[in-house]
């Protein structure tokens, strides 16, 4: 796979992936309902970085980072519902992934701030 070369872009389609094959575990372990909330959020961090790549304003760009941080915030707390569930699987991995995508969005988010005044 052809990388972007945007540390943020990168981190999320490597981090999607990784969802995607999470999910696929949980399915056939049947759980199905938390499968789907968690490939949806998971995946959404990602998605919406590459919607932020083409903001019309730096407005624009710090408010699509905002949702995308909120999708990962979302993610976590799926994460952690496997974590911490008896009957679920879980992948330490995933929350530290999840740990250096919020890191890099809160930094972009912050310096684009600072940048727009």
């Amino acid at each position: 796979m052809e990388k972007e070369g945007n540390l943020i872009l990168d981190l999320t389609f490597d981090f999607a992936i990784k969802i995607i094959d999470f999910c696929e575990l949980l399915e056939e372990k049947r759980k199905y309902v938390i499968a789907k909330q968690l490939l949806r959020s998971g995946t959404a961090v990602g998605s919406i970085a590459n919607e932020a790549h083409d903001a019309e304003s730096k407005a624009d760009f710090i408010h699509k980072l905002k949702i995308g941080a909120k999708e990962a915030r979302e993610t976590r707390y799926w994460l952690r519902l496997c974590q911490y569930s008896k009957s679920y699987p879980f992948d330490e991995s995933l929350l530290t992934d999840l740990d250096s995508i919020q890191k890099v969005l809160n930094k972009i988010i912050a310096t684009s701030k600072k940048n727009k005044m």
